[in-house]
């Protein structure tokens, strides 16, 4: 009975809002989390990377993702999938890698690796970290702690219990791959295939280190510190070289990506380079001119509003903004302005503002001409059509 299908965005832990690049990212860390080599005691691992595989051919297709989400798996049919049940790791790996020239896993899976008997680099990590804000302008530094495959100190990575050596693979005589002859479509088909034996390494262990159970690597962890650069954006991704995991057979390590996360600010937002503030003033100063204080990452300054400001006017502070990582100088914090009117008044509050609409001249406010004189011209069109339409 076959098995029933998961949700491809349930797969991938995304919202079924997420765009493009939040999908690639979610694919890339499942597809290293459930990737078998890392995975050779779980027997679950293979199915679940197969099944993000999939998941990220559907949700990474506009086409297809427009199908799934109008009509679920049924859409799905004669569109022309990948049979990921019955692919290889390695194909899956280099399919996506070719598709997207390497970058999609940055060299986690088979392009960056060798045969299985030679040295293979150690798979890249990932990892976050969050700051504040304020600390965009000046950097930061931050201890990240994570863990890791090492070396095996027991057995210095041979994976063989001390005092005894990995013995050669007799079956495909070291070489970790044997010749396999099959009858196909067409006749025989021969193929170059992991040899099973010795599962593609070249070696036998006959005594397994008891430290690390034969894989050569333990689980460690590690603290590193990262300088994070003035104008770091959220999101941003920095690479530390050398510090994911060890590599086999003398392979060199992977790296650790580190994407940064900003907080939230209470009262700042970011655009780019400049910083947004809503800042909310009575009538009065919005009228007559007034001196505020407003927020910034270095503390209150005070601004001049203008008098006559209207609602979302807004009042430049230069140099009050974020740095940028490829340029000098800081950007600007723009304040807009929000014209509060008040919901309650006082006695004398509403006496003063009757006072004064009796002297307000409402017919010559500029904005209000303009409203009505365009609004007159709307009803004088209406009422020509209505009739020509009457003559009809």
């Amino acid at each position: 009975m076959p098995t029933e299908k998961r949700d491809y965005y349930e797969v991938l832990g995304v919202a079924k809002d997420a765009d493009v690049a939040e999908i690639k990212r979610a694919y890339r860390a499942g597809a290293l989390k459930h990737h078998p080599d890392r995975n050779p005691g779980d027997p679950q691992a293979e199915t679940k990377f197969k099944e993000a595989a999939e998941a990220y051919e559907v949700l990474s297709d506009p086409d297809k993702r427009g199908r799934y989400d109008r009509f679920g798996h049924a859409g799905l049919q004669g569109v022309g999938l990948h049979d990921f049940s019955s692919a290889g790791i390695d194909d899956i790996s280099s399919m996506f890698a070719d598709i997207f020239g390497g970058d999609l896993f940055g060299g986690l899976f088979g392009h960056r690796r060798q045969s299985r008997s030679g040295p293979q680099q150690g798979y890249d990590l990932e990892t976050q970290v969050e700051i504040e804000l304020a600390e965009v302008v000046t950097g930061c530094s931050r201890d990240i702690t994570f863990q890791r495959n090492e070396v095996c100190d027991v057995c210095n990575g041979s994976g063989a219990a001390p005092g005894s050596d990995p013995e050669t693979c007799g079956a495909c005589r070291g070489q970790g791959r044997v010749r396999q002859v099959s009858h196909g479509f067409f006749g025989l088909v021969e193929q170059i295939v992991a040899c099973e034996a010795c599962g593609g390494t070249g070696k036998i262990i006959r005594q397994k280190c008891t430290a690390c159970g034969g894989s050569s690597q333990v689980r460690k962890k590690r603290t590193v510190e990262m300088k994070i650069p003035p104008g770091a954006e959220d999101g941003q991704g920095f690479r530390l070289r050398g510090e994911g995991e060890c590599g086999l057979r003398g392979g060199p390590p992977g790296e650790l990506h580190v994407y940064v996360r900003v907080r939230q600010h209470p009262f700042l937002e970011r655009r780019g380079r400049d910083l947004l503030c809503v800042v909310p003033i009575t009538i009065s100063q919005a009228a007559l001119g007034a001196t505020i204080e407003v927020p910034t990452l270095d503390g209150p300054v005070e601004v001049e509003v203008p008098s006559g400001s209207q609602y979302g006017q807004t009042v430049t502070v230069r140099g009050q903004g974020l740095p940028d990582t490829r340029r000098r100088g800081r950007g600007n914090l723009i304040a807009q302005l929000l014209v509060e009117v008040p919901t309650k008044l006082s006695k004398k509050q509403r006496e003063l503002l009757a006072e004064y609409a009796r002297h307000e001249d409402v017919a010559h406010s500029p904005q209000r001409r303009s409203f009505l004189d365009r609004l007159k011209d709307h009803f004088k069109g209406a009422g020509k059509q209505d009739s020509r339409a009457k003559k009809k």
